[in-house]
């Protein structure tokens, strides 16, 4: 389900990866739990999902609570906590939140520089993100 759902969201079919991203959520949820690596990934891909309809509210109710599990269950320092903050700062500058986007990417890019080092392709994501956002 979770597949097919990402297929549809590259082929830009929203409405179909959207429905089956809640499904395949919902399913992991129940099956599996609610902090289960699974069910975090797909919550970060139905957020993305919203992000792309631009949907910002959606998407950013969704990244929020998984960054709260994420940073509970993993860590604040885990790379997969680190891009849930990455993803949750796009969506700030979605909604034109841009003080409090760029604090988190630059708060995630200088993590990053420290977790997975300067010339990790992730920090360098970051950074690139940092220094193009003009407030």
């Amino acid at each position: 389900m979770g597949n097919l759902a990402f297929t549809y969201r590259n082929q830009g079919r929203w409405k179909e990866a959207e429905s089956l991203g809640v499904q395949a959520m919902e399913t992991r949820k129940r099956v599996l739990g609610e902090e289960h690596a699974d069910t975090l990934t797909s919550m970060a891909n139905l957020a993305s999902t919203y992000c792309n309809q631009g949907r910002w509210k959606e998407a950013e109710e969704l990244q929020a609570k998984e960054l709260k599990i994420c940073s509970r269950v993993l860590g604040e320092e885990h790379p997969e906590t680190l891009t849930s903050m990455n993803n949750l700062a796009c969506t700030w500058k979605g909604q034109g939140r841009d003080v409090e986007a760029l604090a988190l990417m630059t708060d995630c890019a200088q993590a990053r520089q420290r977790i997975l080092g300067p010339e990790h392709p992730y920090t360098l994501s970051s950074l690139s993100w940092v220094g193009d956002w003009s407030i």
